[in-house]
């Protein structure tokens, strides 16, 4: 009798489906729930906040908290925000530009290197990693010694040995942003190269091989082969370090101070001066909001251009 039982409660088990517990590790939406709850608190309320913020005139030294619009107005009719917007768009060019043309060189150079089993690859890309690894503020100090112009500067004691007047790297307006597109360079770089790099591994060599064998030169075979099979890591890197320049401000308040005036006084350092300085976390909160858009614009501009691969009917 109990064995008939016992049989019977196995078979109504088999018929009830699965337990709850089999359902739960079956569905995946059980394992994104906690992803998606880890992203809500540390991603998105963050971001849900600043809009909030920016809809306020809320302080970092103030206790009365209101909603209201005035805050926005302001800082989008601030007469500063133009030339700071054209600021930010000279440093963000001048270094994309920077550090998509010297990282394509230096990985065509090590690529050329390792193709030919010349030595010292290895210490060249290791060389170029370093300056990637130093912290902006660092990278700030650094340059601002050797654009120096006291007696110490070691760019102006190298010009004065060649007996040629110093320059006037940091005081001067023109040159002051100038130094700070050269040090963002140098330093951003070395994430170009090793995208660049990467790409150019994925290439394949029967591709030159052929073309050696129709009699192409060097030039054509940059111009033909590298450049249009780099065309996607060219518009990826774009994105990335367009976003990373526009939020750089570190390098530039420990370099500049985002002088001499507001010369090299980008969004970012805006932004940081606007909130520290001036105790106006609304404004800030505007601000940030305003890089958010101009950072999601161009990410979606560069994306319209990737390839598409073609559906297979």
């Amino acid at each position: 009798m109990q064995t008939t039982q016992a049989a019977t409660m196995a078979v109504s088990r088999r018929v009830a489906g699965p337990s709850l517990g089999r359902r739960l590790e079956a569905n995946p939406f059980t394992w994104l729930v906690p992803v998606a709850v880890m992203l809500g608190i540390f991603y998105l309320y963050p971001i849900f906040d600043v809009f909030r913020l920016g809809l306020t005139n809320a302080s970092l030294v103030g206790t009365g908290e209101q909603y209201t619009l005035a805050t926005l107005r302001a800082m989008l009719e601030n007469p500063a925000l133009g030339g700071i917007l054209w600021t930010t768009f000279v440093f963000t060019f001048g270094s994309v530009v920077g550090q998509q043309l010297f990282g394509l060189a230096i990985a065509l150079i090590v690529m050329r290197g390792e193709r030919r089993k010349l030595k010292g690859m290895v210490a060249l890309r290791t060389i170029v990693l370093i300056a990637w690894v130093i912290p902006g503020i660092a990278n700030g100090l650094i340059w601002q010694m050797l654009f120096s112009e006291a007696p110490f500067g070691a760019i102006n004691s190298v010009l004065r040995l060649m007996h040629i007047s110093p320059v006037a790297w940091l005081s001067d307006p023109h040159n002051a942003m100038l130094s700070a597109v050269i040090s963002n360079v140098w330093r951003g770089t070395a994430f170009s190269m090793i995208v660049f790099y990467a790409a150019l591994k994925a290439i394949d060599p029967t591709l030159y091989e052929a073309a050696s064998v129709d009699g192409a030169s060097g030039t054509q075979k940059l111009r033909f082969i590298t450049l249009p099979q780099l065309r996607a890591a060219i518009l990826v890197n774009s994105i990335l370090v367009t976003i990373q320049t526009l939020n750089t401000f570190d390098a530039i308040i420990s370099l500049t101070g985002g002088g001499p005036g507001r010369a090299t006084e980008v969004l970012s350092l805006f932004t940081f001066n606007t909130v520290f300085r001036n105790y106006d976390l609304a404004g800030g909160s505007v601000l940030s909001v305003l890089m958010l858009v101009i950072s999601l614009v161009l990410a979606l501009g560069y994306a319209s251009f990737l390839p598409r691969r073609e559906v297979s009917e």
